[in-house]
């Protein structure tokens, strides 16, 4: 005759009565303490998270819903990830939802305009989202987000000054006006500019930067170059600059772009700084490598998603949110910008 051994009693999972009763308190303390309300003596709350931790208490998120009416997640509506920029947005926003105990979900489409913005707002509403980030870098994104209505939370990244819910964005014009007002500093008489897509209200603030900066030093203003983003359009184009007489300073707009030109300086016999200094925009990871490393500018995407993400749960809070939080950038000095070549 076998023997079986007794079977082990199956622990029941701990739930949040469990909890009050271990630390003494009620269960909607407990709740409080999840919910992170203010309203709880800091002893208490270390009791609290003391029990949950002896427990290993996990809270439902379904039940957890129910009781706040809340989901714990938030949509984010994204246009062109491959780019740096946008990627780089998407991520810090990310970053910042999960170390506010969010999750995300995110709807990427292939083109932004007002159809396909609302239709993606809604498809997160209908799955429950607490709120929504757009990620708006062009006119038509913009131009989707007006008269979007005030009874759910929307909060628009890089969008223009005119949509009607808050915006989170970078200072795209002080980036623009510090790159050239360093290369002015370094006594060159102006600065060429390649830009980026006419479609996109970064590139329309980069020209304005760049604009303002050299009409403030009374300096020339040459056409800019319309580029799109890519190492080839930057390459392509440097043929042009190739033909501008005393040419000895080009802002690009961005990193990817400012690669392409310095390929085909390098090319053309070129040496970067010493016959033409160049400033790009971004600070990509590989800006510290290019031959020679790339002078440019640094947007800081985890503190745009914090931004944000603050503004976005003073909404979702129903608390009065700001209409623009502005992340300032930074100038990052290398080797591809130094003084002009003597005449």
């Amino acid at each position: 005759m076998t023997v079986q051994p007794p079977k082990r009693e199956r622990r029941r999972p701990a739930v949040m009565g469990d909890v009050a009763r271990l630390a003494g308190v009620s269960y909607q303390t407990v709740s409080r303490v999840l919910n992170d309300s203010p309203h709880v003596r800091p002893d208490t709350r270390e009791r609290v998270l003391a029990a949950i931790r002896q427990l290993d208490y996990r809270p439902s998120s379904t039940a957890r819903a129910l009781a706040t009416g809340r989901s714990q997640t938030l949509g984010v509506i994204s246009f062109d990830t491959t780019l740096f920029g946008p990627a780089s947005t998407l991520f810090g926003i990310e970053r910042a939802a999960h170390d506010a105990g969010y999750a995300v979900t995110v709807s990427s489409l292939r083109a932004l305009n007002r159809s396909t913005v609302l239709a993606a707002i809604q498809q997160l509403r209908d799955q429950g989202v607490d709120g929504v980030v757009v990620i708006a870098p062009t006119q038509a994104g913009a131009d989707a987000l007006r008269d979007i209505k005030p009874d759910f939370a929307v909060v628009a990244v890089e969008s223009g000054p005119n949509v009607s819910i808050p915006v989170a964005a970078v200072d795209q014009k002080a980036g623009a006006m510090a790159g050239v007002r360093h290369l002015l500093s370094l006594g060159h008489e102006t600065v060429w500019h390649v830009a980026g897509p006419a479609e996109w209200k970064e590139a329309e603030d980069r020209i304005e930067g760049w604009r303002c900066e050299l009409e403030a030093a009374g300096c020339a203003v040459p056409e800019p170059l319309r580029g799109d983003w890519t190492p080839r359009s930057g390459y392509e184009l440097a043929d042009k600059l190739l033909q501008v007489p005393d040419l000895t300073a080009v802002f690009v707009a961005n990193d990817q772009m400012a690669l392409g030109l310095l390929r085909r300086l390098h090319e053309a016999g070129r040496e970067v700084p010493r016959d033409l200094s160049v400033v790009g925009f971004d600070d990509i990871p590989e800006a510290a490598y290019f031959i020679p490393p790339l002078t440019t500018i640094r947007q800081d995407f985890a503190e745009l998603g914090r931004r944000c993400l603050h503004v976005l749960l003073e909404r979702i809070r129903g608390e009065v949110a700001p209409t623009r939080v502005v992340v300032p950038p930074e100038l990052v000095v290398r080797e591809s910008t130094g003084v002009p070549p003597k005449k």
